[in-house]
């Protein structure tokens, strides 16, 4: 790698180091707000998506070589990117006992 393959990459992990921490910061002062979490979460995931569907398809390798660069570095780095989901029954089981027996009677009532 040359120096200034070098400099651009340091600086391409410095700015994604920057973005990470204005990102941490959004949501710890989001704390204790759901809705503004999930929206972070969101917007993430849906960066995530739009990378992975234009800008890394497009750069996936054509040659064998390549490929086999790829593999390894995501054999040796972590595996394949991923943005886990919390299901639905992550959320209900935080229910108290008395929450969940109204939920599943239907007697929610909304509030205001």
């Amino acid at each position: 790698m040359t120096n200034h393959q070098n400099s651009d990459s340091n600086s391409m992990e410095s700015a994604i180091e920057e973005a990470l921490k204005i990102l941490w910061t959004a949501a710890q002062e989001s704390n204790h707000n759901p809705l503004k979490l999930l929206e972070i979460l969101r917007k993430l995931e849906s960066l995530h998506q739009e990378i992975r569907d234009t800008l890394f398809q497009q750069s996936l390798p054509d040659n064998r070589q390549a490929l086999y660069i790829l593999l390894k570095d995501i054999e040796a780095n972590g595996g394949w990117p991923y943005i886990y989901r919390t299901k639905l029954s992550e959320l209900v089981s935080r229910l108290s006992p008395e929450e969940l027996g109204c939920l599943l009677s239907d007697e929610v009532t909304p509030t205001s």
